[in-house]
């Protein structure tokens, strides 16, 4: 039954056959990104050997760039020792507390400015404004502020994910179906139901892709806070290992970076395709 078939149908029975769709389409979903993953192995394996054999053969300077099996060995040894995961936790901590308070904060006024074009037209200039500074240009500020502890790495990660989520909030609302809207108000449909059963429901892929881009946002900003003022976190260990010329550690750090990241990604791509597919689209953009 497609979207315009289900346009003729009660409001709850359309949205149940979402539903229904969604659980049908979820093990596609997760197929294709395992079928993604295993394309490119061969292509992993190939740079992996290239990255082990390089210093090995004089290529490249084996001090500044050690082979991989080195980096394995020392970041076997982190984990072993619980340190890598004190510092994995310690960044995931920081960048989950300011994605939070980014979606409270938000989704919320995402909902506002896309339901009602006068509060929009009243807040927009001052959100494009801030949308379009950089937060690493104000991470200075953020550390002169609120100093070098933990609010300042919590602010960065506020700061880069509550655009993503605010713009992907609104064009949700804008996006919902106008059909929907007026089979549910000829029903009688209070604004608190209009909202649960209608808009929100509708503009859960929109702001499922915001997060997404704003999960990965976060942690990249308070990976640079890190970098820049800290004691602890993946962006301490990867800094304080190259200033210290302990490369191995510092790759072994930007290697588990790069491994949370990838996690992280596939989990919100299957969250992204679920919220896509229950929304009736069969698209749901790159991984």
């Amino acid at each position: 039954m497609s979207l315009i078939a289900d346009r003729n149908l009660p409001l709850r029975t359309t949205f149940s056959l979402r539903r229904k769709r969604a659980r049908e389409r979820a093990p596609t979903a997760l197929s294709e990104i395992f079928s993604t993953i295993t394309i490119g192995l061969p292509a992993l394996a190939a740079f992996a050997l290239l990255w082990e054999v390089a210093p090995r053969a004089g290529w490249i300077n084996a001090l500044f760039f050690p082979p991989l099996s080195q980096v394995l060995a020392v970041l076997w040894e982190m984990i072993v020792s619980g340190q890598l995961a004190d510092h994995i936790g310690i960044s995931l901590q920081r960048a989950a507390i300011g994605f939070a308070l980014a979606v409270v904060t938000a989704v919320p006024l995402g909902f506002l400015m896309g339901r009602y074009p006068l509060f929009e037209r009243a807040s927009d200039f001052l959100v494009q404004t801030l949308r379009n500074t950089s937060q690493f240009a104000l991470l200075p500020v953020f550390i002169l502020v609120l100093g070098i502890g933990e609010a300042s790495k919590i602010a960065i990660t506020f700061y880069a994910a509550v655009f993503f989520l605010l713009i992907n909030t609104i064009v949700g609302v804008k996006s919902v179906d106008p059909l929907l809207l007026k089979a549910a108000r000829s029903m009688g449909t209070s604004d608190w139901d209009l909202f649960k059963k209608v808009i929100f429901p509708s503009a859960i892929p929109s702001i499922v892709a915001g997060a997404r881009l704003g999960v990965k946002t976060s942690l990249f900003s308070v990976i640079a806070a890190e970098m820049l003022a800290a004691q602890s976190g993946i962006g301490y260990l990867i800094q304080n290992s190259s200033l210290m010329l302990e490369t191995d550690r510092m790759y072994a750090g930007i290697l588990t970076l790069t491994i949370v990241g990838l996690v992280l990604n596939y989990l919100l791509v299957a969250g992204e395709k679920r919220a896509t597919h229950w929304h009736g689209s069969g698209e749901s953009g790159p991984n």
